[in-house]
């Protein structure tokens, strides 16, 4: 099972629905060979999608991913910090549980196989990393309490950018996506109607306009630290 030998590869973490299998049918359309990367997943029997399960904040699990991915595709192309867990209470009834299971996903999950990932983009002299993130780290509102989703995605986009300047001479660009409300199986369909009214385009966003947003920065060549806002608007105001 090999990739055609200048096929692009990608890896996206929390592969298993919602974005992230839409991300992989995306950069499967676009070309890509493709290491999905969840928890649990279901294995694959096409020769450009490979499918590895395991928890990504044990950095022995990162470990596998890459050397799976690079064992056999023969190169990395793009890495998707997709894989995030949200937990919307008030800041003050929050468990160390709570904490440990949002820094694990959300920020030890991106560290582990990001640091994995990097020395193989640097090698190759080119790369592309994408870390998702929400619009309640700029917009927070208050009827959605959101702190610990605002320090752990709030710390991939710091990390973004910090990450671009770092890696920008080796030729590795660094972005992110900011997301508004996103129509996935974590939220109610009833409740997208008065959802859909914090977005000042009046609607949720579809996995769609991920996959559309993200696949650009893909192609934005002179694109890097930028942090591109996916959610109708709502950074803008209003």
């Amino acid at each position: 099972m090999t990739a055609a030998p200048q096929q692009k590869v990608a890896i996206v973490t929390g592969a298993s629905g919602g974005i992230g299998t839409a991300l992989v049918a995306g950069y499967l359309e676009a070309g890509f060979a493709v290491v999905g990367t969840a928890l649990s997943m279901p294995p694959s029997d096409r020769p450009d999608y490979l499918t590895v399960a395991g928890d990504v904040t044990d950095t022995a699990v990162a470990g596998r991913i890459v050397d799976q991915a690079l064992d056999h595709y023969g190169r990395i192309d793009t890495l998707v910090n997709n894989a995030g867990i949200f937990i919307g209470k008030p800041f003050t009834d929050y468990t160390a549980e709570d904490f440990t299971s949002i820094t694990g996903v959300n920020l030890a999950g991106f560290f582990f196989i990001t640091q994995r990932v990097l020395p193989h983009m640097v090698g190759q002299g080119s790369g592309h990393i994408v870390n998702v993130s929400t619009s309640l780290v700029e917009h927070p509102h208050e009827e959605r309490p959101s702190g610990l989703a605002a320090l752990t995605k709030g710390g991939l986009v710091a990390a973004a950018r910090s990450l671009a300047i770092e890696y920008a001479a080796h030729g590795v660009r660094v972005n992110a996506v900011s997301l508004g409300v996103i129509k996935t199986a974590m939220h109610d369909p009833d409740s997208y109607a008065g959802m859909g009214a914090l977005h000042p385009l009046g609607r949720v966003g579809e996995v769609g306009d991920v996959v559309q947003g993200i696949l650009y920065l893909e192609a934005a060549s002179f694109v890097t630290g930028e942090v591109l806002h996916i959610d109708g608007g709502q950074a803008a105001g209003g």
